[in-house]
């Protein structure tokens, strides 16, 4: 789901799902793997930092570091070179893009030719285009179609990426909960890393530094995944079809799981109304009021909740997972609120804090639940379906934000966004397939 991030993933089924409309949600037997599967080749009793674990945590944390780098890149960059500000915006939506395009392709590539070799690739990509960005801001002022065009490169790169973190976590992880909190953790973390030595970099050398270290740290990715030894799943050795065919036959499985495509459904929703008018109407409200300086001080606070909801997931084990993460949500209200109200810096921060941390309980609780009831010859495919919903109607919703809260006042908006959160987290609690889905090991 967004920031569904970074990080949606998923797991295996001992039961095949080759008649998906006969599998129940709630039929735990069609989820759980062999634990030869789920062991990947680790000794009995191997703790959570296992040797792939920790070889996955330390690609995931570098690209992680890597992607933080980007905006502060191209904005240095660009704006150094003399560029127009509008130019910044284009760079990333040409990155953005190819992202939402290709997303669903990357999900069928990875079960057709496993998810390790698509991640390795997907690295070499966006290792040669930031190579290329370095050297080209390093050297002179680069051409904006070719800052476009390596820009998508990147894009396509992490669209060919993502979908393999769906089915690589359970593979890595005896405990997946305990594996997706971790994770979690580290993205909140190198959320807020990334772009500070990034500035830092920027102040002491110069945007093309920075695109070094951004191909530095894909090269890191890269070689922590050649180094995976992950077990071949049945499904690595099953006949495929078509491409298409694929395509069609992940969207049945998508629409066998009620649960499933209920919380997406609501998502789109949610990211459309909510999610995505509240980075932007918080950057601008923030900043008017109380400077730029205090809105990176907020970011730092709502990177420090999301570290705090990721321990919390560490923790608690909720027998079902999704209600808990629903329950969770109400706490976005009580950002939306101080904001919309204007209250006091220490308000707005305990809102930041909160909201951090509730949106990090609730993904680690959603890719858990995808990760352990989603048979793994399907779960890329899968995640790509959620990953492009959510892209393609979170930046829906950032669009628009700006021109409704002109229309109508950011304050408005903003306490409308409080109300429909306490609605979707009642249509959430209130579908029975989601409010009743239960746990897996």
């Amino acid at each position: 789901m967004k920031e569904k991030s970074a990080d949606h993933e998923r797991i295996p089924g001992t039961a095949r799902a080759n008649a998906p409309s006969q599998l129940s949600p709630l039929d735990s037997s069609a989820a759980l793997p062999p634990l030869d599967a789920r062991r990947d080749g680790e000794r009995p009793g191997s703790e959570l930092w296992n040797r792939n674990f920790r070889l996955f945590f330390i690609a995931r944390t570098a690209a992680l570091f890597g992607d933080g780098m980007i905006p502060v890149a191209l904005t240095a960059g660009l704006l150094g070179a003399g560029r127009p500000h509008a130019s910044v915006g284009f760079a990333l939506a040409a990155w953005m893009g190819p992202l939402a395009l290709f997303v669903l392709f990357g999900g069928v590539l990875a079960d057709r030719f496993t998810p390790r070799r698509m991640m390795i690739i997907a690295d070499a990509l966006r290792l040669v285009g930031a190579s290329v960005l370095a050297v080209s801001f390093a050297t002179g002022n680069p051409p904006l179609w070719a800052v476009y065009a390596l820009s998508a490169v990147a894009g396509v790169g992490a669209a060919l990426f993502q979908p393999g973190v769906a089915s690589t976590v359970p593979r890595v992880s005896l405990d997946v909960q305990r594996g997706n909190a971790v994770l979690r953790v580290s993205e909140a973390l190198m959320t807020m890393a990334g772009p500070a030595f990034a500035g830092l970099l920027v102040g002491l050398a110069s945007a093309g530094a920075v695109y070094a270290a951004n191909a530095a740290t894909f090269a890191v990715s890269g070689v922590c995944l050649f180094l995976l030894r992950l077990a071949p799943l049945p499904s690595d050795a099953t006949q495929r079809g078509t491409f298409v065919a694929e395509l069609v036959d992940g969207w049945r499985e998508f629409k066998a799981r009620s649960w499933l495509w209920g919380v997406i459904a609501i998502w789109t929703v949610y990211g459309f109304t909510v999610i995505g008018p509240m980075l932007p109407l918080t950057a601008v409200e923030v900043t008017e009021a109380h400077g730029s300086g205090t809105y990176g001080v907020m970011m730092a606070v709502n990177g420090a909740g999301s570290v705090v909801g990721g321990l919390l997931a560490l923790r608690l084990r909720p027998r079902r997972p999704l209600a808990a993460g629903a329950i969770a949500l109400t706490g976005v209200c009580v950002n939306l609120v101080v904001l919309g109200l204007g209250l006091p810096v220490s308000a707005l921060g305990v809102g930041q804090f909160v909201a951090g941390g509730v949106f990090a309980f609730w993904l680690v609780m959603w890719s858990t639940t995808v990760q352990t009831h989603v048979p793994p010859e399907a779960l890329n495919r899968l995640h790509a379906y959620d990953v492009a919903g959510s892209l393609l109607m979170l930046a829906a919703g950032r669009a628009l934000a700006g021109p409704v809260a002109d229309a109508v006042g950011a304050p408005e908006v903003l306490l409308a966004g409080a109300v429909i959160n306490a609605l979707v987290v009642g249509v959430l609690l209130v579908a029975r397939p989601i409010r009743r889905l239960e746990r897996i090991g």
